[in-house]
């Protein structure tokens, strides 16, 4: 057998992926993302990973208030194409008064939660954030029951890269006001 002759490759534009929505294309209750110019298939959310998702989204709100946004499992659009649903996003608060979707400019935090999803998130998601000026990131993995924190982004990625204790605190550096206990998290997990 002869060798495998690449396709030509047409990347879809945030644009292209919107109208594609807009026309009924994909249906209700499919669960796409947009990751360089490609329509990928999200995981189906499972019980650790929800319950998860739920804890972290119930601390940050009971901490923000109003004073930022906790946005949870939606996009953000990273033009010319791309456009994640992370699970968490911690927003600045003038999102509150706007019904558009979030550039990367609006997020303070961005937080993945892997359970079946763990390489995609940390070599393709964590990079694409950093890439477009995301502060900082963290990334829960469910099955190990830890969290690992990526700051100081670059077109090369992350320049930091720190690995919390399982009974930290942690706060995003620009709202280090916010602090997470990560023992309460993992407690909260396995009841």
């Amino acid at each position: 057998m002869g060798a495998e002759i690449p396709l030509p490759r047409r990347a879809l534009s945030v644009e292209d992926y919107h109208r594609m929505g807009e026309v009924g294309l994909f249906a209700p209750e499919e669960r796409l993302e947009l990751i360089h110019g490609d329509l990928v298939t999200m995981a189906p959310i499972g019980g650790p990973h929800l319950h998860l998702v739920n804890v972290l989204a119930q601390l940050f709100s009971m901490q923000v208030g109003r004073s930022a946004v906790v946005s949870v499992q939606n996009p953000i659009c990273i033009p010319p194409e791309s456009e994640p649903q992370p699970d968490i996003v911690l927003l600045r608060p003038e999102c509150w008064g706007r019904a558009a979707v979030p550039t990367a400019n609006d997020v303070l935090l961005v937080i993945e939660v892997a359970d079946t999803t763990l390489a995609r998130d940390r070599e393709i998601k964590i990079p694409l954030y950093a890439r477009h000026g995301i502060p900082e990131a963290w990334l829960f993995d469910v099955a190990s029951a830890s969290t690992t924190i990526y700051r100081y982004p670059s077109s090369d990625g992350y320049g930091t890269e720190l690995s919390p204790a399982r009974d930290a605190i942690i706060a995003p550096q620009l709202r280090p006001d916010v602090a997470i206990s990560l023992a309460e998290v993992w407690l909260a997990t396995t009841r």
